[in-house]
């Protein structure tokens, strides 16, 4: 029995050493594709819808994405922080708008967001410094950066003020020049 199993073995594998197909392509057959190049789909716009649809880690990794493909520039940091702080995850949020207003000062939705991580974290004075730049980088054409600047001011004031009426606004920047408003829970 045994005997027969190896005689079965070795004509079978001298049979497949005599095929002529080998491991090439053969015209006749299918042949699996190789390995995918670039994707053409953008991570940050990718990421901007998923965070208006309130999908945060989501987004957080389509934005992760984005940074492999583009590198961590001011507009990945923006969006990696922009995540990070609906995650409710500040610390690398502050962290990521930092250095995005380091390598870009003139960039406003990451200072107007970086001023919401303050306005978080009880750090009024400098939150309203920081919506001071955002309000001036985007020469005062933004009603969210504006309203974002008061209630800061606000707090400066009278730490008690009721902020429960107001709708705080979130600023980030799709593309080049586009801001999509994103509303607090």
């Amino acid at each position: 029995m045994i005997h027969k199993r190896v005689v079965l073995i070795l004509t079978l594998t001298f049979l497949a050493a005599c095929s002529s197909g080998g491991f090439g392509r053969s015209e006749d057959q299918v042949f699996a594709p190789g390995v995918a190049g670039e994707s053409d789909i953008d991570g940050l716009l990718v990421g901007h819808r998923l965070m208006k649809a309130g999908e945060y880690e989501l987004a957080l990794r389509a934005y992760t994405r984005a940074a492999a493909q583009q590198g961590l520039n001011v507009d990945t940091l923006s969006a990696l922080g922009s995540a990070n702080l609906r995650l409710g995850r500040l610390g690398q949020a502050e962290r990521l708008l930092r250095r995005a207003t380091d390598e870009e000062p003139n960039f406003p939705a990451a200072w107007n967001n970086l001023g919401v991580i303050l306005m978080e974290k009880g750090e009024y004075s400098e939150a309203a410094e920081v919506f001071r730049r955002a309000f001036a980088t985007d020469n005062g054409n933004s009603d969210q950066i504006r309203e974002n600047l008061r209630i800061s001011l606000a707090l400066i004031e009278d730490p008690f003020y009721d902020t429960s009426q107001n709708q705080d606004v979130k600023l980030v920047r799709r593309g080049t020049g586009d801001y999509v408003i994103l509303t607090a829970l």
